[in-house]
């Protein structure tokens, strides 16, 4: 990261009339970074995003980009490039005029035209997908075309709305392949909004954890998936057991936790269902739930303090629902929240 301000949002507030969205958002993203605004629905992710983009004027803050404030500069003259979740090609022009459309706008014409698109469709491997339609392309390919027509205009800044959302498992993989590879070789600074935390971890350079319209928390996603600093965070990012931590106790949605460790001056304590070890231990719960993953066995016990996640080795033999089992909560194991 050469510059930690190439974009850089300062005390944003964005609005849907009366409706405050993104309240006091500071955020700095290196020239060709790849960060992800992760949230869920309402957070304020997408709001964040169509501010940079142009198409919603803040009520207060200041939009810098490459030095420059673009807070009301109009959206087709910032050089930010945006990929929607729908991917908005048109269907009945060819891929090669798909991709041409923007450049066309601009005023490039003839060879300096078919050299940029051809340039642009090699970059994203359709090279010979130039004369079909999108209707003829699955959506991994329509997704490369959409990506292909935002590169050629050499943007400053990508932003991708929900990029892989409407893509199949196997097809997500690629296209997280892909993605990375062409910012790997153009080292265009993106940012994309994803609800989808796998994605995140598995995609961002930095995360931003976005909640209600502030930032619960940046980091690299080693940061975000290991050290959370909130139960927000912990929960998202898959501590399905968190615990509060008040007055040198442990507690949980139904009362106290029968814990004999030290508890840290923490806020709280979070395990991961795999943290949590089965068939010995000084608690005990009825299995309530059992299901197959895989690999693993997912459990749900039910123990007098609440409901607790765990999973076990597939290989290992199998607990039946409506089973008493006895389990612990290592401490060496808990992420330690600032945040309750």
């Amino acid at each position: 990261m050469s510059d930690p301000a190439y974009l850089s949002l300062e005390k944003l507030r964005l609005s849907y009339g009366d409706t405050v969205a993104v309240e006091g958002l500071d955020l700095a993203i290196g020239k060709g970074e790849l960060v992800a605004l992760l949230g869920p629905s309402g957070c304020g992710k997408t709001t964040t995003m169509r501010a940079i983009a142009g198409l919603l004027s803040p009520i207060g803050g200041t939009i810098r980009l490459d030095g420059a404030d673009i807070t009301r500069v109009a959206a087709n003259k910032r050089q930010i490039g945006l990929v929607f979740q729908s991917y908005a090609l048109f269907p009945h022009l060819t891929v090669f005029d798909n991709v041409a459309f923007g450049l066309k706008l601009k005023g490039i014409t003839g060879n300096a035209l078919r050299e940029k698109v051809e340039a642009g469709l090699k970059s994203v491997g359709l090279a010979n997908y130039a004369a079909r339609k999108p209707p003829e392309l699955s959506g991994g390919q329509q997704q490369r075309v959409a990506l292909a027509r935002s590169m050629v205009m050499e943007p400053k800044v990508l932003l991708l709305d929900e990029p892989l959302s409407n893509l199949d498992a196997r097809l997500r993989l690629d296209m997280r392949t892909e993605l990375q590879r062409v910012q790997a070789e153009t080292g265009v600074t993106m940012i994309f909004v994803t609800h989808d935390q796998a994605e995140a971890l598995a995609l961002a350079d930095r995360i931003v954890v976005m909640r209600d319209g502030r930032i619960e928390q940046i980091g690299t996603p080693e940061d975000i998936y290991n050290r959370p600093v909130s139960r927000f965070v912990a929960d998202f990012v898959g501590f399905e057991n968190v615990y509060a931590v008040r007055d040198g106790a442990l507690h949980a949605e139904k009362g106290r936790v029968p814990f004999t460790g030290t508890l840290p001056p923490v806020a709280g304590l979070a395990f991961r269902p795999r943290h949590v070890e089965l068939g010995a231990g000084p608690l005990s719960g009825i299995v309530r739930g059992v299901s197959f993953a895989g690999g693993t066995r997912e459990y749900v016990l039910e123990a007098a303090f609440g409901m607790v996640k765990a999973e076990a080795d597939a290989a290992l033999p199998a607990w039946s629902l409506g089973e008493a089992i006895a389990f612990d909560l290592p401490l060496a194991h808990a992420a330690p929240l600032e945040r309750d």
